[in-house]
């Protein structure tokens, strides 16, 4: 599973050919969370309320990113990484 951005301890990772909905993994303090781009929520997993707070902010801003290595990532290209929060 590519890690495609790393920021504050913060992990992100995307698998290729993975389920839908088009989505991510983040890691965290040994929890894991699946976020879908496209809803920008979590929809399995958990992380600390802080933690998914600043996921979030970071997928808002790089969504059409996201979706890109997504698409990537079901063709089972190389992924491009993200630039992380700063």
């Amino acid at each position: 599973m590519p890690e495609i951005s790393r920021f504050l301890g913060i992990v992100i990772k995307m698998f290729f050919d993975d389920h839908n909905p088009p989505h991510f993994h983040a890691e965290y303090g040994g929890e894991v969370a699946l976020i879908d781009i496209r809803a920008l929520a979590v929809f399995s997993g958990k992380l600390s309320p802080r933690v998914t707070g600043l996921v979030i902010e970071w997928a808002a801003l790089h969504q059409q990113e996201l979706l890109a290595d997504w698409d990537r990532a079901c063709a089972r290209e190389e992924l491009r990484k993200i630039a992380p929060l700063e």
